[in-house]
């Protein structure tokens, strides 16, 4: 049962409406679905956003920050839960650690670093739960293409292309979590090319 879901997704303020758009539907769904909001901890961008639409229907967040971005100010002060950590690494592991599933919204470097993260986890049998990714307003169409063309270059199997599933919208997030492809306990069998 997937109560808790990873959500990694940019802190920047100067994004597209569509983005918030987006991340505010997001957040209203998870709430109503009750399902609990882990992500960064940032009270900017798309993670404020999500978070506040969560928080504001009642539901359930928990931020993972390091203290340096704690120093900054950057962490969200009315969040359920507000885990500071020393690292990057320390606050991507306790994350996943802590997730039912994955999902990423459009982002920045960061974003990026998280998600073919959780794809390399996953593709090593480290988390075998579901990957999401929103592609909201056509953002990762490039990031996509990528890695079809690592796959047919035979840098990724055939069957690697089922650690993500892409959707469009947020209403499409959440069956796609609930009907992912389950990944095999052996998948460490086949990681090799």
């Amino acid at each position: 049962m997937i109560k808790k879901v990873c959500v990694y997704c940019s802190s920047s303020s100067k994004l597209n409406p569509v983005y918030y758009k987006a991340a505010e539907r997001m957040g209203e769904l998870f709430a109503e679905a009750d399902m609990h909001l882990v992500f960064g901890g940032g009270k900017s961008g798309l993670m404020g956003t999500i978070a506040d639409s969560l928080l504001q229907q009642g539901g359930k967040a928990t931020g993972i920050i390091p203290g340096f971005m704690c120093d900054e100010g950057w962490q969200h002060k009315g969040l359920t839960d507000l885990k500071v950590v020393d690292t990057m690494h320390q606050r991507k592991a306790m994350m996943a650690e802590m997730a039912d599933a994955a999902v990423a919204l459009p982002g920045g470097i960061g974003t990026f670093d998280e998600l073919f993260e959780i794809i390399t986890w996953k593709q090593l049998g480290l988390f075998a739960k579901p990957v999401v990714i929103l592609n909201t307003n056509n953002y990762f169409h490039h990031f996509i293409e990528l890695l079809h063309v690592a796959a047919s270059e035979n840098f990724l199997r055939d069957e690697h292309r089922q650690i993500w599933k892409v959707v469009n919208t947020p209403e499409e997030v959440i069956p796609a979590i609930k009907n992912a492809v389950e990944w095999p306990d052996d998948a460490r069998s086949f990681a090799a090319v």
